[in-house]
Formats: C-alpha cells, structure tokens, sequence
C-alpha cells in the first residue's frame, strides 16, 4: 500500500510537471503564429501571468473551486492553501499543484485573444480578475462538487473547464479590443498576417501533445491498474486524427496541404479528447478526433470571415474543439467507462447525458464570455484603453512595451530608433 501510495504521488507530481511545461509550448506557439516584433513581449507575458496566476490560486482560486461551505458560485474555505495532508492516497499539495496548472492554463489561453495589441498592464489586471472571477467559479460547478457535477456533467480533464472557459475569456478579448491593424479591409475582406516562424509554432503543438499526457492521464490521480495507459492512448490517438482530418479537408478544399491546419488539427484532436479520454471506446476517440480537425479547418475560416480576429486560433482550437469534446461524451460514452454520469446516445443512454453536457457547455460558455465581457468593458473605460496606441502596435510590442527587442541581433540601431 505504501509504494501504490508514492507512485500514485509521483505520478500526480509528473502530470503537474507536464502540464506546466506545456506554458513552454504556448510560448511557442503564439511567438510563432505571430511577428517578430511581438516575441519578446509574449514570452514575457507568459511566464509573468503564470507567476501572477499561480499565486491567486494559492491565495483563493484553490478555495473558491474545493473549499467547504460552498454557495452556488464557490467555496469557502483553505484560502492562502497550505497543508500536506494525505487524503487517500494523494497528498494533498500535491493535487493543489497539479490543479494550478490547470487554471494557469486557462488564463494562457484566454490571452490568445489578447495577442499583438493589448498592454502588459491589461494582461496584469486581467490575470488577477480571471484567477478569482471567471476561471474558479467554472470549475467549482464541474470538479468542485457544484450544481453541474450535481447532475453528472462529464469532463474528465477540462474541455469545458479549461479549454472552453478560455476560449470564451479570449472572445470577450478580441472583440473588445478590436482587430489588428492591417487584418482587414474596408470592405471586409481578410489580409492574412503570416506568424514569423513556422518552426516555432510546429514544436509549441509538439510539447502541448506531450503535456497533454500529463493533461488527461494525469487526470486519472492514479496508477492503480494502469488505467491511465488507456487515456494517454485515447489522447494520442485522437491527436492524431484531429491532424489528419486537417489535412484532409485543407486539402481537398484549397487544393494544398495546409500547415497551419495540420498543426491546429491536432490540437483540436487533444481537446476535444480532454473531456471524453476516460469514458469512450479507443475507437470512439479516434472518431472523436477525426471530427474536430474537420470543425477547426471552418471554424477558423468562419471566424475570419466575421472579422473577429483570433491571431492563433484560440476560439476555433479551444472553443469549437472544446464545445465538441464535451458533447462527444454524450454520443460515445460507454457504460463501463462513464463512471460520471451516464451512458451516451450511442450506448442506450438516451439523450439525457448529451442534454446534461449541452447544458454545461451553455452555462458555462456564457457565465465566462459574459463575466470576462464585463471585466474587461470596465477595465477599458478606466485605464482608457485596454490597447496600445497604433504607433506602438505599428513599432511592436517588445518595444514599445519593454524597451527591448525579442531578437536584437537581427536589428539594427539605427531601424530601432
């Protein structure tokens, strides 16, 4: 019973490590999707707003999501958390860390939103309301014992939690903010501006595939049985098809085989699969997959075509893909694996389970769009402005921002000035 008790441990710690590590993997990937003149700035960013979330959810998020004596929204205890306790085989900071990954996730990917025109100090306030307001309150009603877990929500590792929260903060984001200069005309047609390093944005998707392991077979908190081998198959396998659903549909649709559609198949493929990994048939996830490269490749065109501006796809990999992952369960889960919940439509489930995911997804949709609208509406009227100037945006953020270049040695003093 001890050595289960440590691996179980161990394994939680390295889900964590995985998952924290996957902030390396969104650096890349925005500084890739993005210019040059940008990179030092979203680097920068990155790490300070995981430093930032990392210690609102010590102060309160962990309590707002787990604490006892909870009303409808959060809970109300364990704030400023610190115990070791074991409860059951886990200790207890150990799951408070892996959950902190969780939420600093989130705030990452609501600021894809934010991406090339916002102020560092709008990344500043935000990450603190977000951490308290928005994210916690989300997760509470799904993983915190709230009114949705009450009716057998499933979302094994966060399509809902985290991806979907995300993605409707980064909404509330860019609508606000408006799109960048030069991304669209005056008649509404789109000018595509290219990310400066493809390379980058290919290896960010490959250490968020890797941290994913720690994502969704994290999730599982054990290692009894090897349950947690099955999820990593399904995240894997899901990943995989999301890419090649990408691929062909990008091209049979533009006639060439599309990068970026093939990168960000794949990471629709991992999150839709985040809710459903542990409760669906290997071939399920596949399907699953499958399915949400095909929704990535039209969603992100749909959103273009509307002149919202997503500058590294968070609404259409996160949102769609997220909105996706979290009814699938509703279709695939089995009854052997739903052990949240009830079986899905294909499974003689009936409609309810797809019914109890709809509603989670709309309520929760809502609540983080409409939270993080307000947020974000009174932030601009009182720092009179949530974006840089157009001579900033122009020049780049890394300047105009730090004072500094992202790459200096590709720069001369002389362009600097």
């Amino acid at each position: 019973m001890a050595v289960e008790i440590l691996m179980n441990n161990m394994w939680v710690m390295l889900g964590a490590i995985l998952v924290i590590l996957m902030q390396g993997g969104f650096i890349l990937l925005e500084c890739g999707s993005t210019r040059m003149k940008n990179a030092g700035h979203i680097a920068g960013k990155t790490i300070f707003t995981f430093g930032i979330g990392s210690l609102i959810f010590w102060a309160c998020g962990y309590a707002f999501i787990f604490g006892e004596n909870s009303n409808f929204f959060v809970g109300l205890s364990h704030f400023f958390y610190s115990s070791n306790e074991l409860n059951g085989e886990l200790s207890s900071s150990v799951f408070f860390l892996f959950q902190l990954a969780f939420a600093t996730i989130a705030l990452t990917i609501a600021f894809g939103g934010f991406a090339e025109r916002a102020k560092f100090s709008t990344y500043i306030i935000f990450s603190i309301l977000f951490s308290i307001m928005v994210y916690p309150v989300i997760a509470h009603w799904i993983w915190g014992g709230g009114w949705l877990a009450e009716h057998g929500k499933q979302d094994f590792a966060g399509s809902t939690v985290v991806h979907l929260t995300g993605a409707m903060a980064a909404l509330a984001a860019t609508l606000l903010l408006k799109p960048r200069i030069g991304k669209y005309n005056k008649d509404g047609s789109v000018n595509q501006i290219l990310g400066h390093n493809q390379v980058f944005t290919a290896l960010g998707v490959l250490i968020l595939w890797i941290g994913w392991f720690g994502f969704n077979a994290g999730s599982t908190l054990s290692v009894s049985e090897g349950f947690f081998g099955f999820v990593a198959l399904n995240t894997n396998l899901a990943a995989g098809s999301g890419a090649l659903g990408a691929l062909l549909i990008s091209w049979l649709l533009l006639g060439k085989a599309d990068v970026p559609a093939i990168l960000n198949g794949a990471l629709a493929g991992l999150v839709a699969i985040t809710a459903s990994c542990a409760f669906v048939a290997t071939w399920a996830a596949v399907v699953i997959g499958f399915i949400a490269g095909i929704l990535v490749f039209y969603s992100m065109r749909f959103f273009d075509k509307r002149n919202i501006d997503d500058p590294i796809y968070a609404l259409s990999v996160h949102g769609t893909a997220g909105i996706w992952g979290t009814l699938s369960t509703g279709f695939f889960a089995t009854k052997e694996l739903a052990t949240v919940g009830s079986p899905g439509l294909f499974y003689g489930g009936g409609f309810h389970q797809l019914g109890v995911q709809f509603m989670g997804v709309f309520a929760s949709g809502l609540y983080a769009f409409l939270v993080s609208y307000v947020i974000l509406f009174v932030m601009k009227k009182m720092m009179k402005g949530l974006r840089v100037t157009e001579e900033e945006e122009t020049i780049g953020l890394d300047l105009s921002e730090h004072g500094s270049y992202g790459y200096p040695e590709l720069v001369s003093k002389e362009k600097i000035s």
